[in-house]
């Protein structure tokens, strides 16, 4: 084995769970072209969302909205530049730092914003859907229907893959008893 290899885990080399036998910079190479498939993903959302929110206010019923909505449109607006941010930011993480040999680093550090950008997308989609069952509703049906959204939405981004993080690293465990 390349004395580049490292024993185990995200600190190097082979990785003796997936069977994996990569060199740093490989496993941060591949970490990173799977992060911006993620991305795309997520970037594409964010756009059609913040790119809806910007041209709400253009439209001639928003002169109509009460003062609690608008207030959530303003929250809505916000969140959704600082999401759009967020999720853009790992590129740029990337650009500013190609050539200096952190690419390691560029992951975590991309990986972490990216995290915090599918928080931020969280809340918005929250808001958003909050301003538009308002509008469309009138009552407190609203506040329901968001919040079951809401739920759901979190369960299916963060509590299923924590259960299945959960799930293998209990199984891990007892494999190696």
């Amino acid at each position: 084995m390349d004395s580049s290899r490292a024993d185990e885990g995200d600190g190097g080399g082979k990785d003796v769970r997936s069977g994996r036998d990569e060199t740093t910079e490989e496993r941060a190479d591949r970490r990173w072209t799977e992060l911006l498939q993620e991305l795309r993903v997520a970037q594409t959302g964010v756009q059609i969302l913040f790119g809806f929110l910007l041209a709400v206010v253009f439209q001639p019923r928003f002169a109509t909205l009460s003062d609690t909505d608008r207030g959530i449109y303003v929250v809505t607006v916000l969140l959704g530049s600082a999401t759009a941010a967020a999720l853009i930011g790992p590129v740029s993480y990337h650009r500013l730092l190609t050539g200096r040999h952190l690419k390691p680093e560029t992951v975590v550090w991309a990986s972490r914003l990216t995290l915090f950008g599918l928080v931020l997308l969280f809340c918005t989609m929250c808001s958003a859907l909050l301003l538009i069952m308002r509008v469309a509703l009138h009552n407190a049906l609203a506040l329901w229907l968001v919040g079951g959204m809401a739920l759901w939405s979190f369960v299916c981004w963060f509590v299923f893959p924590a259960w299945a993080l959960a799930r293998s690293s209990s199984s891990s465990d007892r494999e190696n008893q």
